[in-house]
């Protein structure tokens, strides 16, 4: 669901948390609870050496958001909106403590992006991939068409959703154009084609990458 590759921070910065959470991130949202409470405890002992970590904050908070959606999803809506709030408040709080971390922008844009697919909610989401295309202009064409390509799709599906076509063209027009090897580039095609984004054929990977 998100993540920080190529497509996320300067070449300048080293620091990968995301490298030590992100695959036991995706295998929980993929059904593995083991492999998600091991990424959820990882966070939590970071938070608790340094309170102030953004991006183990970030990630946190979308695995508390992701078990917001489960809970929704068992028919437990108090729970799920307790969760909700509280994963959001995480998300928000590694924000403002890092505005310009691309490492946290990409991961809460991302899971916004995927939380609220049925609430047409993409405001925040695209607010977060634009101030990442903004801090990466000087060297976003240094970056490989999968990075590009994934941050590209994420400004064009979230303006799609706003019902903002003519925003979601220039995006889906701009991913075809500079990543036309990303994997992304198809559905991008499709969009330009039919003004519909088709399913993914699985997990996505939309901002995962740094």
């Amino acid at each position: 669901m998100f993540g920080s590759d190529g497509a996320a921070q300067s070449p300048a910065r080293t620091e990968r948390f995301d490298m030590i959470v992100r695959a036991d991130f995706f295998a929980g949202f993929a059904g593995d609870q083991a492999r998600l409470q091991r990424a959820m405890e990882q966070c939590e002992l970071t938070l608790a050496e340094n309170p102030t970590h953004a991006e183990a904050l970030v990630w946190h908070g979308g695995g508390v958001m992701f078990q917001a959606v489960s809970a929704f999803a068992r028919g437990d809506p108090q729970r799920g909106a307790e969760m909700w709030e509280r994963g959001l408040k995480e998300m928000n709080e590694a924000a403002a403590l890092e505005p310009d971390n691309v490492g946290v922008r990409i991961p809460r844009g991302a899971t916004l992006l995927q939380a609220t697919m049925n609430l047409g909610a993409a405001v925040r989401p695209v607010g977060d991939y634009e101030h990442v295309l903004a801090l990466q202009a000087s060297y976003f064409d240094k970056l490989g068409d999968h990075p590009r390509g994934e941050l590209l799709f994420g400004l064009a599906e979230g303006y799609s959703r706003l019902g903002q076509p003519e925003k979601a063209r220039r995006y889906f027009e701009r991913l075809v154009r500079e990543a036309p090897s990303s994997g992304q580039a198809p559905r991008a095609d499709a969009w330009l084609k039919t003004g519909t984004v088709p399913p993914a054929s699985g997990l996505g990977c939309v901002g995962c990458h740094k």
